[in-house]
């Protein structure tokens, strides 16, 4: 039993997110526009083709997010893809220039997609306000951040919160700074902060975990190569998917290396989509089509005429497809009885057949 009452159904834009919903799937377009405006539309567009139900930005600059500094602090080593680099310039190249994101946003919206991003300082969160978008996502680095966090779910939308560096206690306190702002509406990422991810490392189990633990939506933002680890997360109860998108991995760019293509993201879309319609109902019962096929399997049949009071044997009864005839469970039963009349080979064996 969770201590927290988090919303089990999200409105977000004009989609609902719950058990019953269907996977709310996210193209991160991240830093794979390569400071292109024509290429991030592209993007946008694959994503529409592909058929997820969203695109998402980030809303930062270099400045914003860090400082230029030359200090070890901001020396990006430690066997990343982006090793050899700081910080600051890792952000000048990666970021999505503000002027660009309300004319995204509103090519996502003339193709029926909704567009949110992350915001990673105040001054985003003001910006993302302006453009009216649906969700904040909460990137798992800004997962300490409870100013920020306060500020984002003050704004009573629903909060996206990655987890991907985060200790239970930092959960908890994300959480609480939601509800300390009356918003209930938060989608827990179980999320792995390396780039791209072992599989070893995913550990996809901590899904149903999360969702117990702290009595919310979860779902998976996943930065594996392919396809399998997101589908698979399906099944473990993920009710939203977030993955990256570029136009081709061989183009580079700080995020390349570990996104989909645009054929790869709608072969994930149509396997999600088919594993929801896999995993049906907990209810054990059988489908019409299975009630229809249960008609095939074994029954009791007659092989071999028998003459009215002429004992049932394993000679002249025995249990083969189809299932007319009575069950086999009933074969002990039968045999040593005597015909009531005259039996013939192929017909079902029925109970008013002997005494």
């Amino acid at each position: 039993m969770s201590m927290f009452e988090l919303s089990k159904r999200i409105k977000l834009a004009d989609h609902m997110i719950g058990a019953n919903d269907p996977v709310y799937i996210i193209a991160e377009m991240s830093a794979n526009h390569l400071q292109d405006y024509n290429r991030a539309i592209e993007i946008i567009h694959a994503a529409k083709e592909a058929g997820v139900d969203a695109i998402k930005l980030q809303t930062y600059t270099a400045d914003t997010i860090t400082i230029d500094s030359d200090k070890s602090y901001f020396q990006i080593t430690g066997g990343t893809i982006w090793d050899g680099t700081t910080l600051h310039k890792l952000y000048e190249e990666a970021y999505t220039p503000w002027d660009w994101q309300p004319k995204l946003c509103e090519e996502a919206k003339k193709l029926g997609l909704d567009c949110f991003s992350s915001p990673f300082d105040s001054t985003a969160v003001d910006f993302m306000e302006e453009m009216n978008m649906p969700a904040y996502k909460i990137a798992s680095y800004e997962i300490t951040d409870i100013p920020l966090i306060r500020q984002c779910a003050s704004k009573k939308k629903p909060m996206i919160i990655a987890t991907g560096v985060a200790r239970e206690s930092d959960i908890r306190l994300a959480i609480e700074a939601c509800l300390a702002e009356g918003n209930r509406d938060v989608i827990l990422l179980k999320c792995t902060s390396a780039y791209p991810t072992p599989y070893e490392d995913v550990n996809l189990n901590m899904i149903p975990t999360l969702a117990e633990e702290y009595g919310c939506i979860t779902g998976l933002s996943d930065h594996t190569m392919g396809s399998a680890v997101a589908v698979a997360s399906v099944a473990l109860g993920a009710r939203m998917i977030e993955k990256h998108l570029t136009l081709k991995r061989s183009d580079g760019g700080p995020d390349g290396a570990f996104s989909m293509e645009p054929q790869e993201f709608a072969e994930l879309v149509k396997n999600v989509r088919s594993v929801e319609k896999a995993l049906g109902s907990k209810e054990y019962k059988l489908t019409p089509v299975q009630e229809t096929e249960r008609e095939g399997a074994r029954s009791l049949f007659i092989v071999e005429d028998i003459k009215q009071g002429e004992v049932l044997t394993s000679q002249n009864i025995r249990s083969i497809r189809p299932g007319n005839g009575l069950p086999p469970m009933e074969y002990d039963n039968v045999v040593g009885k005597r015909a009531s009349h005259d039996l013939y080979r192929g017909e079902p064996l029925k109970y008013e057949d002997f005494e």
